[in-house]
C-alpha cells in the first residue's frame, strides 16, 4: 500500500536490524557516537538511529560511505547483501523515502488521504489501527514511530520546498473522529506556516482536474534532476523517463492553477477547524 494508507514505511526485518547492529557494533569499536559519525556519511543523527535501530533501509549512499568512515574490512557491504526488501511497492517507496532527504524540491498532491509528511499521531495511528490485514500492536507501534521521524524532514530541510495540493474532502472525511480531526488541521495548518512549505487545497467545485487519475509525487534531486512516484493499492511506479516526468509536471501545474491559493487553503481550513 502506499505513503497515506500506511504500508510504505520501512518494516523492521531481522536483515534490517542485523545489519543495524553491525554498524553499531563498527561505530562504538571507532569510538564515534551517532551524532560524530552523521556528518562523516553525509547523513543526520536520526537516520542513523533508525538504521542502527533496524527501521530504515540505509540508503546506498550510506552504506559506502560508512564502510570507509569506520574501516568495516568490507563487512557492511557484506552484511547489506542480504537486507530484505518488501516486494512491490514497498521497495520502491524505502529508496524514494531515501531520496526526500536529500530532496532540495518535493511535489505531493493527495486525493485520498493527508499524506504522511503532515499527519499527527492520532491521524496515522488511526489508519495503521485500521489496516487490513490487521496489524499486530507492535508494528502499529513501529509504523506511527516512522512516520513521526520522517515528518521531521520539513523542518530539518528549511532549503527544501514543499509543495502540497490536497483535496477538499480528505479534511471533511473526519478519519479518527472529530478531535482528531481538529488536531489534524491545526497541525497542517502549522505546517503550512514555515516558510518551505506551500499548502493549497482543491475544493469540491472544481469539477475536473488533472489529479482525477490519481495521487502525484515529484522530487527534485540536488543535482537537479526530477523523478516521480505514483501508486495504486498493492502497487507503485517509480518514474524517472523524462516524457512521463514532463506530463507530470504539466498535470501538477494546471493542478496548482486550479486549486485555492495558498492564502485562501489557510482560510478554508482555519473555517473547517472552526466547524468542528
Amino acid at each position: 500500500m502506499s505513503d497515506s494508507t500506511g504500508s510504505s514505511e520501512p518494516e523492521s526485518t531481522d536483515s534490517l536490524r542485523a545489519f543495524g547492529a553491525v554498524v553499531k557494533v563498527f561505530r562504538e569499536r571507532a569510538g564515534l557516537t551517532q551524532e560524530e559519525l552523521a556528518p562523516m556519511v553525509r547523513f543526520s543523527p536520526q537516520t542513523v538511529a533508525s538504521i542502527e535501530q533496524g527501521r530504515r533501509l540505509p540508503p546506498p549512499e550510506f552504506i559506502d560511505r560508512a564502510e570507509v568512515a569506520l574501516d568495516a574490512f568490507g563487512a557492511l557491504k557484506a552484511a547489506a547483501r542480504h537486507l530484505s526488501r518488501k516486494p512491490g511497492l514497498a521497495a520502491w517507496f524505502r529508496h524514494w523515502a531515501a531520496m526526500e532527504e536529500r530532496a532540495i524540491s518535493l511535489r505531493t498532491y493527495e486525493c485520498r488521504l493527508v499524506p504522511g509528511l503532515l499527519q499527527t499521531e492520532a491521524y496515522a495511528r488511526t489508519l495503521f489501527e485500521n489496516r487490513v490485514p490487521p496489524l499486530t500492536d507492535e508494528q502499529v507501534d513501529s509504523q506511527v514511530s516512522a512516520r513521526l521521524e520522517r515528518q521531521k524532514l520539513l523542518r530539518e530541510r528549511p532549503g527544501t520546498l514543499f509543495s502540497f495540493i490536497l483535496d477538499e474532502h480528505v479534511f471533511l472525511r473526519r478519519t479518527g473522529g472529530t478531535e482528531a480531526s481538529r488536531q489534524l488541521i491545526e497541525h497542517v495548518l502549522e505546517c503550512a506556516s514555515l516558510r518551505n512549505v506551500e499548502l493549497q487545497i482543491m475544493p469540491l467545485e472544481e469539477p475536473v482536474h488533472p489529479g482525477l487519475d490519481g495521487p502525484i509525487c515529484l522530487l527534485e534531486t540536488p543535482d537537479n534532476k526530477w523523478f516521480g512516484y505514483c501508486e495504486a493499492q498493492e502497487s507503485g511506479q517509480f518514474v524517472s523517463d523524462p516524457k512521463t516526468i514532463s506530463t507530470l509536471h504539466m498535470r501538477y501545474a494546471r493542478l496548482q492553477s486550479q486549486a485555492l491559493s495558498p492564502e485562501d487553503s489557510r482560510s478554508l481550513l482555519e473555517r473547517m477547524r472552526g466547524a468542528l
